[in-house]
């Protein structure tokens, strides 16, 4: 994201702290995403935080384990909730995770992490943790080109140290920026990792012919996964779009029919100061603040579906349900015809591509034939709620 979108992004008047809203989380999950830090040991090129004035911006957490407890019991009790541990890079403060996993021992927990000093968990720790996301972007050449070089050997290495360890699943985390990612890339993570997600980088990445190179990709890893009934090809993105296509349930039930990123609804990003915001690339936005912990009040997410939004007239909605509503806001509420033309739009076509390649496999046929551990997979899988399943 460049200071072109930072500009238009703050714009907006701040808005002032209103009373606390019943209504501020829509169902009985919550994700609760703590930034344990601003701080990062790397610099990726394309980071999210790394524009204007938030990446290392606050590098410690102001409020203590009793203000965030205090927060819990007022607004989030008798919800479920699965705590998110991100950054920055979160492992540059352990301290505070552990503290946070000790405090709320019901809770379900998440880590987002770059990978490079997972080896430094306690054991405890890693049982404890339903998911971890690992940042990697492909293979070594294009990991090391945005992350640094000796990045992609160190991850690869600290994840195999602590895969016996960990409790739950690990899942490759790809920011598809680079249009020349070949399929091999993210073949061998998909064969690697326990899962692979990947996001389709917002930021201007898709002039000439990039997007048919992602095409090119797309149309071999859907054929991959279709290929198999007896064993997922564990490709979230893919999962996710099946499930939803033959369910459309699915789609709307842990998001009240609102947007399936969640930031409508249930998830709330902390930042070290206490400051909450609905989604945590819009954290420089003053006026998408929705809550604080120090202050101890939460409101109703102000990221919310658009009149000025096209997505109910787009042929992908049924089973997308808007995937980046910071794109959509971006794009189309704010009007930013550069980062719409450039970012948005090229994405949303991805999206459409995708799901017309699943219909070309016929996906109700490959389900009604898929074995049943593949079947709970693609319409259950608890990774679902550890990360956006559109890319």
């Amino acid at each position: 994201m460049n200071q072109h979108t930072i500009e238009i992004l703050k714009s907006g008047a701040p808005r002032p702290c209103p009373a606390s809203d019943a209504d501020a989380i829509v169902g009985g999950r919550v994700e609760l995403q703590l930034l344990t830090t601003l701080k990062c040991n790397l610099k990726c090129t394309y980071c999210s935080l790394g524009v204007g004035d938030v990446l290392g911006s606050q590098t410690q957490v102001a409020y203590d384990i009793d203000h965030l407890a205090a927060f819990v019991d007022k607004h989030l009790k008798e919800k479920e909730v699965y705590v998110t541990f991100y950054g920055g890079e979160p492992l540059l403060n352990t301290n505070m995770m552990q503290e946070v996993m000790q405090r709320f021992p019901l809770f379900r927990y998440q880590l987002q992490t770059n990978g490079t000093l997972l080896d430094n968990l306690p054991d405890w720790v890693l049982h404890k943790l339903s998911n971890i996301l690992v940042s990697i972007d492909g293979g070594e050449e294009t990991t090391d080109g945005y992350r640094g070089r000796g990045i992609w050997r160190q991850v690869i290495k600290n994840v195999g140290h602590v895969r016996d360890r960990v409790g739950g699943t690990i899942t490759a985390r790809v920011t598809w920026g680079r249009p020349d990612t070949t399929f091999e890339e993210l073949d061998d993570l998909a064969e690697s990792f326990d899962y692979l997600y990947w996001q389709f980088v917002a930021d201007e990445h898709y002039f000439d012919d990039s997007v048919a190179k992602r095409q090119a990709v797309l149309v071999q890893l859907i054929d991959k996964f279709f290929r198999r009934t007896d064993k997922l090809y564990p490709l979230i993105p893919l999962m996710g779009m099946v499930r939803n296509k033959l369910f459309p349930s699915r789609a709307k039930e842990l998001y009240a029919g609102l947007t399936q990123c969640r930031v409508s609804t249930h998830i709330i990003n902390v930042m070290p100061d206490g400051k909450i915001f609905p989604c945590p690339d819009m954290m420089y936005v003053p006026e998408m603040q929705q809550g604080d912990v120090i202050g101890n009040w939460l409101r109703r997410s102000p990221l919310q579906p658009h009149p000025d939004m096209p997505c109910e007239d787009c042929e992908a909605f049924s089973w997308c349900r808007r995937n980046c509503m910071k794109n959509l806001y971006l794009g189309y509420v704010k009007n930013d015809l550069r980062y719409r033309n450039n970012v948005v739009e090229p994405i949303c076509e991805l999206i459409r591509f995708m799901g017309r390649e699943i219909d070309r496999h016929d996906p109700a046929a490959w389900f009604a034939q898929a074995s049943l551990p593949v079947r709970q997979q693609v319409t259950g899988a608890e990774v679902y709620e550890y990360c956006e399943i559109m890319p």
